[in-house]
């Protein structure tokens, strides 16, 4: 049992998205093309835990649901909605701070899991180039609804997480 718990190195180590750190032991598979997806839903579910929340995406015959946070479920919903707070919340800040720069997200791709873990990109059409932004789903997710933005979800990733359900 010890054996499975990190060790002191391990924890100093910051995950592997910030750029002063290489990867550890792991190269992103090969998960296919991306294919587009809808959001279908932002569910709430009741157990003794607590309430936890969900996104669910489909491409019309592959369902995917993503554990999501409250703050994110409550932003996604309000964007599908349409409802616009009195003051903006986060993703909309980074919608304004986007369109501020002469930025568009053109689209979010869910392009990995690993360990039940699911990873996103955003991709920022700006003056001079493309640039591919490292993000929760969750908050690409919410992030792409309030530009419209196409969703895209790997094949490979619908397929890992069918064996992981």
């Amino acid at each position: 049992m010890a054996e499975d718990l990190p060790n002191d190195d391990d924890l100093r180590i910051p995950p592997s998205f910030f750029d002063y750190v290489e990867p550890r032991d792991r190269t992103p598979a090969d998960l296919g093309e991306p294919i587009p997806v809808q959001v279908e839903g932002v569910f709430s579910l009741r157990s003794a835990n607590g309430v936890g929340h969900l996104v669910l995406l489909t491409d019309g015959s592959q369902k995917l649901s993503i554990s999501i946070g409250n703050f994110e479920a409550l932003s996604i919903d309000q964007a599908l909605q349409g409802v616009h707070p009195d003051r903006p919340i986060t993703h909309d800040l980074v919608k304004t701070l986007i369109e501020r720069l002469g930025g568009e997200v053109t689209r979010v791709v869910i392009d990995d899991i690993w360990n039940g873990i699911y990873y996103a990109k955003i991709f920022i059409a700006g003056m001079h180039e493309e640039m591919e932004i490292d993000a929760r789903p969750s908050d690409a997710i919410a992030i792409a609804v309030r530009f419209k933005a196409p969703i895209l979800v790997r094949q490979g990733v619908f397929e890992e997480a069918d064996e992981i359900e």
